[in-house]
Order: C-alpha cells, then structure tokens, then sequence
C-alpha cells in the first residue's frame, strides 16, 4: 500500500514522456480520486515526465514536435489535478509577478513554476511570453509584488533580465523586489553576473526559492 502513490507518480510521469495524453488524464483522475496529494503528483508526476522529456530534448532524442506532444499531455493532466491543490488562505499571499522575456515564447517552464507558486499560497501576476522589461517593472509596482520571476529558454534574449534589475535600479527600486532567474540556458553564474537574488533549474526549487527570498516557511 505504501508504494502505490509512488507507483502512480511514476505512471504519470511515463505518461507524458510516452505523450499519451488521454493516459495521463486518466491517471491524474485516478490520482484525485485515490486522495493522493494534487501537488505531489504534479510535481512527482508531470513536472518529473516534463523534466525528462527535456533531457530526452537536450540529447536528440526528442524534437520540438514531440516536445509539444508531451506538454499537451502534462496540461492535460494540470487540468485535472489543478482544482484540487490545497492552499493555505490563512495568512497574507505574497504576489509574484512572472513572465518570459521579450523576444522569446517559449512558457512551458513559466507556467510549471506559476502553478507550483499558487499550490504554495503565493499569488502570481502572469504576464505571459515575449515581455519588455519595462512591463516586468510596472506590473511589479502596479501589484505592489515581492518577486519578479524572469525566464528564457534562449541565449538571445538573456539580455533581457539584465535590463529588468538596470531598470529597477535606474527607478531606485532594486531594493523592493527580489528577482529570480530560470530557464534552460540560465546558470547561477549569470544570476550572480546580472545581480539578481536568485536561479533555480527547475520549478520546485524556484518555489523554495521565493519561499527563502520572502521569508515564508518552506
């Protein structure tokens, strides 16, 4: 009895590798209806198929085409499973403003680390893909956020978190907000360079991440 959340974790996560998008709705049913925890099995299941297709990604193995087939899949699965996360309302829900960079649409990462950021209690602002810097800093001072969650999978449009934290400094409001980084060709190294406050690899560690930057427990 106790290895069968596991074992449904792990059949999630073949499911959406395996791009089965109607298996991995099914599992994500069964997974609500079983009582196993939402936000595990997102982040156990999905975001796990997720990561491995990535990898699958990185080596040739997998292509764009079935890139996509496999986040169809996990959004078939988020669909499932998203009405289901547990929140704490208890207490004062701190905002974060996140979005892609301009110049780059690529948001599968931003939406898995906006999903596991609102099953953790923060509120998001999502601005979506292909955001000029300035919008990053305006919203974030419309909302009145705590973090500005910047992310790119491409080289190119790197430059564009740098303008963010140049622009918040120009506004003398670098010390308002923490700034985190992510995305595929992003290193803690050019977290450090740019000066932001944070980098993480994948979404759970970005929530813990936030967690850290704004002080609530993890």
């Amino acid at each position: 009895m106790s290895n069968q959340p596991e074992t449904l974790y792990r059949a999630l996560s073949d499911a959406v590798v395996g791009m089965d998008e109607e298996k991995t709705r099914q599992l994500s049913e069964q997974a609500v209806q079983t009582g196993v925890d939402a936000y595990t099995a997102i982040e156990q299941g999905l975001v796990d198929g997720m990561n491995r297709a990535g990898q699958l990604f990185e080596t040739e193995e997998y292509f764009i085409p079935e890139l996509l087939l496999c986040s169809d899949a996990m959004y078939a699965g988020l669909d499932v499973l998203r009405p289901h996360l547990k929140r704490d309302h208890s207490v004062a829900r701190p905002k974060v403003v996140i979005g892609v960079v301009e110049g780059d649409t690529h948001d599968i990462g931003k939406n898995l680390v906006k999903i596991m950021l609102e099953a953790s209690g923060f509120e998001t602002i999502d601005l979506g893909r292909d955001i000029p810097p300035k919008r990053f800093v305006e919203e974030a001072v419309k909302h009145e956020a705590q973090v500005i969650a910047l992310s790119t999978l491409m080289t190119t449009t790197m430059d564009g978190m740098a303008e963010v934290i140049q622009l918040l400094r120009q506004a003398q409001l670098r010390e308002r907000f923490k700034v985190i980084v992510g995305g595929g060709p992003i290193s803690q190294a050019f977290a450090d360079r740019i000066g932001a406050d944070g980098y993480s690899s994948g979404a759970p560690g970005a929530v813990k991440l936030v967690k850290q930057l704004v002080g609530v427990a993890a």
